[in-house]
């Protein structure tokens, strides 16, 4: 896989060599167990997978090579590049300007943009209204474009899905951009729709077999569909997609639960005709990093500690499957571990801060920590997360000892 250019301190000494022994050692990643980092009093199990993936590195490259190619012109990024704060404080004290926040709201008025501007595509994408609004200004938005190749993967899907007359479904979160993107794109060429879970698949698939009224669709799901979406003709033959941080159980669980309703209506021999078979539309750093916490929740850990932006789709998930075993701490740095010992952690559930005290244990034998992050976290924030914890324990081993004595 390609290297990218991505500036020294985002790098990791501590997480950087563990990674690279790991690839070294199973190249085709199919062993899934965390690192188990003895450090004495502590322990840490670091996941097999997490951090900066191809589409966020490809992301920051491309951005630092917009600052430097353009050192006397504006830079402005539509909206953040990814969700994570430190890389976004960190382009923006480098001078780029974010012209809407994560929901899309303008920061930065469209009249005050114009032709000698540089305008980055974040690594969401962004919709096809916004593309032809930066052209008709005389923007080149494919000029810095960072999205992900696997979210533009999905949207050739959608395309290939509105080719065969197929109605296009989507898992994914409404507001998040890269959600709106693919709405965007998809219902050029596909009558689409947003879903956000299995039980809105349920509710989806009884209005298809008529066991709720027409009237339902209207409520719940008109406001996420597509201009001119006919319930009564746009589900006789659909196909999913996602956005590609979606937990990759719940997405095929909505699209087998979709092609059973297919076949319900229409019959085995004739399923086909009515349910496109799209496969998971997951990047493969999502499944990774989904298949990395299930290794995690094999190990005897004591609590986890997930570190990461807090409006990040694919870490919200990573807690959520955690959460299932393990005490789990949501946090975006060190910062938010306090030196009295208590946390400040985030709670996606509620969408606030919660605050724990004393949330290391004291025990009768070393502390386990299960640790990973997520997928647009930098590796030196994480080890800052876990040098901070070590700063707890006075008595543990030497940082560069550990890493000598792990058997990989």
């Amino acid at each position: 896989m390609k290297k990218f250019d991505i500036p020294a301190f985002y790098r990791s000494p501590i997480i950087g060599p563990i990674k690279e022994a790991r690839k070294n050692k199973d190249p085709r990643k199919q062993d899934f167990t965390p690192t188990l980092l003895d450090f004495g009093p502590v322990q840490f199990y670091i996941a097999r997978h997490f951090g900066f993936c191809y589409g966020v590195e490809n992301a920051i490259e491309i951005s630092y090579r917009a600052l430097s190619e353009n050192p006397d012109k504006r830079i402005f990024l539509l909206s953040q590049m990814i969700h994570n704060p430190a890389v976004n404080d960190d382009l923006q004290g480098h001078g780029i300007q974010f012209i809407m926040d994560t929901s899309g709201n303008q920061s930065i008025p469209w009249d005050e943009i114009c032709s000698d501007d540089i305008v980055i595509t974040p690594a969401f994408g962004t919709t096809v209204e916004i593309e032809n609004q930066l052209k008709e200004k005389g923007i080149q938005p494919e000029q810095y474009n960072t999205t992900c190749p696997f979210v533009e993967k999905v949207w050739k899907r959608s395309a290939k899905l509105g080719e065969d007359d197929f109605t296009v479904i989507i898992h994914g979160k409404q507001q998040h951009e890269e959600t709106r993107a693919t709405f965007s794109h998809s219902y050029q060429n596909a009558a689409s729709l947003v879903i956000k879970d299995l039980k809105e698949a349920h509710i989806l698939g009884e209005i298809i077999m008529g066991k709720r009224p027409i009237d339902e669709f209207e409520t719940l799901f008109r406001n996420r569909a597509s201009v001119g979406f006919d319930p009564t003709t746009h589900l006789d033959r659909i196909g999913v997609v996602n956005q590609t941080t979606m937990l990759a159980t719940e997405t095929q669980a909505i699209a087998d639960h979709l092609k059973n309703v297919m076949a319900n209506k229409f019959g085995e021999s004739e399923s086909r005709q009515h349910f496109s078979d799209t496969r998971d539309t997951l990047c493969y750093a999502t499944n990774e990093n989904q298949s990395a916490t299930y290794g995690l929740m094999d190990t005897d850990a004591d609590l986890a500690i997930v570190v990461g932006g807090y409006n990040s789709s694919n870490t919200s998930h990573i807690v959520e499957l955690l959460e299932e075993k393990f005490s789990t701490y949501f946090i975006s740095s060190e910062k938010e571990i306090k030196d009295n010992g208590s946390v400040e952690h985030f709670n996606y559930h509620e969408s606030k801060l919660d605050l724990t005290e004393g949330f290391l244990p004291k025990l009768n034998r070393p502390l386990r920590i299960a640790l990973t992050s997520g997928a647009s976290c930098p590796d030196a924030v994480v080890d800052r997360v876990l040098q901070k914890v070590l700063s707890f324990y006075k008595e543990h081993r030497r940082i560069d000892t550990v890493l000598d004595s792990i058997q990989f």
